[in-house]
């Protein structure tokens, strides 16, 4: 059971990596060649399209992944249903348009909100193989369809931005990643749904989805919500700077983040009548995760400046503030991810929304008390109410698995005074006078080093459980 849990994982991990490095690459020519303008305008459509989203699967995929007996009579039953469902949400979509072009006062915003949101019914399409995959572990054809998607849409896109199409580029881009990926995924997953419909059985997954759907609904309008708000009463620039300084950290950490996330919670299901299983496996993620997080966020925090200068070129450099929070924010993800993944697999959706409701409140409200002071000031109230929501996240698996909030500190500590220590170095390293592209290197071999020893003198467990995996594929 290991093995196929490392092996996924390492699938998915690699899908992932290619894909951000791909999106990555992308995001960097596109943001030499167009303006922070442009990129400001696909960030707001971007914020409708997300929240859509999240009703595209309606919480029914996780809860196909969650029951244990999911036959094919569930899985097409709720293709039917989410299908139907994005039909009528591209139809909202369509018409809305015009209104949010006059609520952003920008009428060239009709057009490309029409044309994004078809993404929304080709995802319609796509879902449920996705949580065919997920349920059965079969990470690998997620590798080939999600790589052949990003390195086409990626040509196409930057082929369109030096043709000069402007912001079209970017929509092309979206489009058709979602377009390719569905399409090879579709050809390599051997599931089609059956002519097969059940009320029942979809009243049955929507008792436990709805819930998830609410969920992933708060989660969602709360994340855009510092968007929609940046681009009313700010401006565009503003907004694109703030998401471009969000871009570079999330690209690694929704790699680790997704990775571990679709291994964890399938693996999880099947153990969930064994508490102190996936008390084990709760730990364990944690621990590995902010091993692997924490020097790669910090790395990035401390060497920011001469980063966005080299890649982005200095018209992004007001960005770098908000890097840095995105940074430290992304470095405690895992003690969310693996806490809520613990909660679902247990079947505890009532929980989960709980949780949700609670830090939605807390976090909307302390929004709402910032906003007035500048969107510097609203991007540091996002990294308080994270340190608040983890402490949230944490609290029922303190009875549910008696691994309480403290113990879960105990246990990264060790990674992030290691990986501070390090972005300390690297930091005064880059004070040196030399080429930027060399000190870059200087100061990434060095951090590498610095955080690989430190971790075999101390003898830390998470580099001691990592080798030990790495030495047996290898040997294999």
């Amino acid at each position: 059971m290991q093995n196929k849990v490392i092996g996924n994982f390492i699938w998915r991990f690699a899908e992932r990596s290619g894909a951000q490095i791909v999106t990555f690459i992308v995001s960097v020519v596109l943001a030499r060649i167009l303006s922070p303008n442009d990129y400001g305008k696909i960030a707001l459509i971007t914020v409708f399209t997300t929240i859509m989203q999240v009703f595209v699967d309606s919480g029914l995929g996780t809860a196909l992944i969650q029951k244990k007996d999911a036959d094919d009579l569930d899985f097409s039953s709720v293709f039917y249903f989410n299908f139907v469902v994005c039909i009528i949400l591209y139809i909202l979509m369509f018409f809305a348009a015009p209104f949010i072009s006059v609520f952003y006062n920008d009428p060239s915003f009709t057009p490309i909100i029409r044309v994004i949101s078809l993404t929304i019914v080709i995802s319609g399409v796509k879902g449920i193989q996705q949580s065919y995959v997920s349920r059965n572990m079969l990470f690998k054809k997620f590798f080939f369809s999600t790589l052949g998607g990003t390195i086409f849409s990626a040509l196409f896109g930057i082929g369109l931005a030096y043709a000069g199409f402007g912001v079209w580029a970017i929509v092309a881009q979206q489009l058709s990643n979602t377009l390719i990926d569905t399409l090879i995924l579709w050809l390599t997953v051997d599931w089609r749904p059956k002519k097969i419909f059940s009320w029942d059985r979809l009243k049955t997954l929507l008792s436990f989805g709805w819930k998830m759907l609410v969920s992933s609904l708060l989660e969602t309008v709360y994340n855009n919500l510092r968007s929609l708000i940046i681009g009313k009463y700010y401006s565009s620039t503003d907004l694109a700077y703030y998401n471009q300084g969000d871009k570079l950290p999330s690209v690694f950490a929704n790699n680790i983040n997704t990775s571990i996330d679709s291994v964890l919670l399938p693996t999880m299901s099947n153990e969930q009548d064994d508490k102190e299983r996936v008390k084990s496996m709760t730990r364990r993620s944690i621990k590995i995760s902010t091993y692997i997080m924490a020097p790669i966020m910090l790395g990035l925090a401390f060497c920011a400046d001469s980063l966005v200068s080299l890649l982005l070129t200095d018209k992004w450099l007001p960005c770098v503030p908000y890097l840095r929070i995105f940074c430290i924010t992304y470095m405690f993800y895992p003690i969310h991810t693996a806490n809520l993944n613990a909660i679902k697999a247990m079947g505890r959706s009532d929980m989960f929304l709980k949780l949700e409701v609670a830090k939605k409140v807390f976090g909307i409200g302390l929004l709402f008390c910032t906003m007035q002071y500048g969107v510097m000031i609203m991007a540091y109230s996002l990294l308080f109410a994270s340190v608040v929501n983890q402490i949230i996240n944490s609290w029922p698996n303190r009875k549910l698995l008696n691994y309480t909030y403290l113990e879960q500190i105990r246990d990264i500590l060790p990674s992030v005074v290691l990986a501070v220590s390090m972005g300390i170095v690297v930091f005064f390293i880059g004070k040196i006078s030399l080429p930027m592209t060399i000190l870059l290197v200087i100061q990434i071999l060095l951090g590498i080093i610095i955080y690989t020893v430190g971790s075999a003198i101390l003898k830390l467990d998470e580099y001691v459980y990592i080798k030990n995996v790495l030495m047996g594929f290898i040997k294999k």
